[in-house]
């Protein structure tokens, strides 16, 4: 067999073992639904056998679905034997007289989380790797294996709206709070646990009690209140998704259908529904993406990497704590030093309180979170750097004061030493112009909040040595970072195709644009924030700081008087606008830092009569201010490729919707 061994045990429990041959983990693919059915009618017509449990030896459950198989389908239709095939399984499974038990450990996700949904007991392991989800929509898609109603059965409707719609992962504790397992046991007892139950199970059947809340269960109970939950639920997504991605939609189709009709019409339709997602290109394109996220889980430069035993950040605020909180959970030992002990305690202390929040939700336990914290080592000097094999800074976007630090750093550190500076828009030769060490200095443009952004920008200047380079990359992906290598220059790429988005926004603004109106065309294109609100949130001063550097002049000096720059966002920071951060931006704030909601005082009018000649706005066409702000973009990310800064368009494609937000559903750049 492929995809599966067998042992048989002593009481009559056949163990079924994933363990798919020649592959990293387990993956549904039409062959192995296949394989496993024919094993399950032999268990079903073994009279020896009473039980069964589905376990892994592998370090996940079931990874989920074999994309490629699902990418190749070219035909409406194409997928639909397959997919009954599948469900025909499941259904088997779930009826099946012989008990069969999931006993989880690791990941189950889409169709692995689907399988276990089909048993009729399930065990977890209570090791924080162990968790579960349906994230199929992410991809454009929506669980196909009768996900859509089983989870539904189980968890009630918002639980599993809730999941299905978001994609999100949950641990193994949450998991049996809200029913979707049946027991939690340690690691090491999970197959003695599930052998057991499967045994127990023989010939009864299995009551569970209803753990949804008293307010779940009188929404959900009744016609009324199903269609109400239905209403909120397409009314959110509707304004989440601007209508840009349809894969929701039939998620809650699925479900309301089953709710509605029965379970028999929910499958029915979850398998047309599915078909149709296919073929779509949303699913085309953001399958894409997801196949260049995990490429770039391989360093192409592996063989050039050298340890970093031993890392330090200099520079203890938002950047710096981040970039030490994703590295020592991934039990990297950080030094983090700064000047301001204050910061440095502030520091630590918001690292410590993200772990007690992990310890609270049981992601992980007491003893981990202390192990972890203690890779974490404040400082106010140079000691013990020495040692160091690579120096972050993250300290303000100042040239002269990154080149001060460089050039301390070389003197307190060994001679292979990396040195990595942090910075969104500053050359890194210039950086690197008057350093002992040119070739070791390096860009690592990490993204805010560095917690939660997938993407991490290397910048590698003409003096960079290889295994610098090949040495950021890894350690970028075992802090879980995508990461893209680009070359240096004014912004390098991401903000280098940021800022004429920004520009044609203030100039849409100049020219008698609404604020609103820019933002929510932007939001409608499918971009998470408008240009005019990332500005108030990154702050005005940032954006003058961007708009007014080499990489203005970059521009001006490449397209001459052709090229039209904005003056806005100068004329605000000397007016001492600096958006959110001090409650003086193109919007109101009200005390806590929150834009107002109510349309008529949301915007700052006084952008409008201060700076802007006046109150009356030209209404222009959403349509048209979409079409410049996508064009601008995409135009200058085609500059990129055929200048070197990128050296694919994939990269250029990863760079521009992980670390900008560009619309997802379009592929990237490259891909529209």
């Amino acid at each position: 067999m492929n995809y599966f061994d067998i042992e048989y045990q002593p009481n009559g429990i056949a163990v079924i073992w994933l363990d798919q041959k020649n592959s990293p983990v387990n993956k549904i693919a039409p062959s192995m639904i296949d394989e496993c059915a024919l094993l399950v009618a032999q268990l079903e017509a073994n009279s020896e056998v009473r039980g069964i449990v589905l376990i892994s030896r592998k370090k996940d459950f079931i990874a989920g679905a074999d994309l490629d198989a699902v990418y190749a389908v070219s035909q409406l239709g194409e997928w639909m034997p397959t997919a009954r095939r599948g469900h025909a399984l499941l259904h088997h499974i779930e009826r099946s007289p012989k008990p069969v038990v999931a006993a989880l450990h690791g990941a189950a996700m889409g169709g692995g989380l689907e399988v276990a949904l089909a048993c009729q007991y399930r065990i977890a392991s209570d090791h924080p790797s162990t968790v579960m989800a349906l994230p199929e929509v992410q991809l454009g898609l929506l669980p196909g294996g009768g996900g859509t109603q089983r989870l539904t059965a189980l968890v009630g409707a918002k639980n599993a709206l809730d999941m299905m719609l978001t994609g999100k992962k949950i641990y193994a504790s949450k998991a049996l709070k809200m029913g979707l397992i049946d027991r939690i046991v340690n690691e090491h007892a999970l197959l003695r646990a599930a052998i057991q139950q499967a045994s127990d199970m023989a010939g009864k059947t299995v009551v569970r009690p209803d753990l949804r809340s008293m307010s779940d269960r009188l929404l959900e109970n009744n016609p009324i209140g199903r269609s109400i939950l239905m209403e909120q639920v397409r009314k959110k997504v509707t304004e989440q998704t601007m209508g840009n991605y349809p894969a929701p939609f039939k998620i809650i189709d699925c479900v309301e259908t089953g709710l509605r009709y029965g379970r028999e019409a929910g499958y029915e339709i979850e398998l047309k529904k599915f078909d149709e997602l296919t073929v779509h290109p949303t699913a085309k394109r953001l399958i894409e993406l997801f196949f260049g996220m995990t490429d770039k889980k391989k360093n192409p430069y592996a063989d050039l990497v050298q340890p970093t035993n031993h890392i330090a950040i200099l520079g203890a605020g938002f950047m710096g704590k981040g970039i030490a909180e994703v590295s020592i959970a991934q039990n990297i030992a950080v030094s983090l030093k700064d000047l301001n002990p204050e910061l440095l305690a502030k520091a630590k202390s918001e690292v410590w309180q993200t772990w007690q929040r992990k310890v609270k939700n049981k992601a992980v336990t007491p003893f981990a979170a202390e192990k972890t914290l203690d890779l974490l080592h404040p400082q106010l000097d140079y000691t013990g750097w020495g040692k160091m094999d690579m120096v972050i800074e993250a300290v303000s976007e100042d040239l002269a004061l990154k080149q001060r630090v460089l050039a301390e750093c070389e003197r307190h550190t060994h001679d292979r030493c990396i040195f990595a500076t942090n910075t969104s828009a500053l050359p890194i030769a210039a950086i690197a112009q008057h350093a002992a060490r040119p070739q070791l200095v390096v860009g690592m443009h990490y993204f805010s909040p560095v917690s939660k952004m997938p993407l991490l920008e290397i910048v590698r200047t003409p003096q960079t040595a290889d295994w610098v380079v090949a040495t950021a990359v890894a350690l970028g992906i075992k802090q879980g970072k995508t990461c893209i290598v680009v070359g240096d220059g004014p912004g390098f790429y991401t903000t280098r195709i940021l800022a004429p988005l920004l520009n044609e926004a203030l100039l849409i603004l100049e020219e008698g644009g609404d604020i609103a109106d820019i933002d929510q065309a932007a939001r409608e294109a499918g971009f998470p924030v408008g240009p005019i609100t990332l500005i108030d949130e990154v702050g005005i001063d940032v954006g003058a700081h961007i708009m007014g550097g080499d990489l203005v002049r970059f521009f001006q000096l490449r397209g001459g008087d052709a090229v039209k720059m904005s003056s806005l966002v100068d004329k605000l920071y000397q007016a001492d606008y600096k958006g959110r951060k001090n409650g003086k931006g193109f919007y109101n704030y009200d005390k806590n830092g929150k834009k107002l909601k109510d349309p008529r005082k949301m915007v700052n009018t006084a952008i409008y009569t201060d700076f802007l000649g006046g109150m009356e706005r030209e209404k222009m066409r959403f349509k048209d201010i979409r079409h410049r702000l996508m064009m601008i973009m995409t135009n200058e990310a085609v500059r990129c490729l055929e200048e070197g800064i990128i050296s694919t368009p994939q990269d250029g494609d990863l760079g521009a919707v992980l670390g900008l937000g560009f619309p997802p559903f379009t592929g990237g750049p490259f891909a529209t």
